[in-house]
């Protein structure tokens, strides 16, 4: 299947069906970058933030309780 003809699939859609492809298309898109990132390889290298102070700064956000956490990214993402 080419892209041209899911284009085709698409435009052959009542309009009271496109949420539902949406949603479909990006489940699928999400899942591919989480299986991408749970292969990718664990980062090895230390925690450095000498160059511009920002993980001191981000560190101190979240112990503060400023930030958003995983779950409510995942929500607002729309991710399993």
């Amino acid at each position: 299947m080419t892209r041209a003809e899911l284009h085709e699939i698409l435009d052959a859609l009542p309009e009271t069906e496109l949420p539902a492809a949406e949603e479909a298309l990006r489940r699928l898109g999400s899942a591919a970058v989480l299986e991408a990132l749970d292969q990718a390889p664990l980062d090895d290298e230390p925690d450095d933030d000498d160059l511009d102070g920002q993980l001191t700064k981000a560190r101190r956000d979240a112990a503060e309780g400023r930030g958003v956490t995983t779950d409510e990214l995942r929500r607002r993402l729309r991710l399993p």
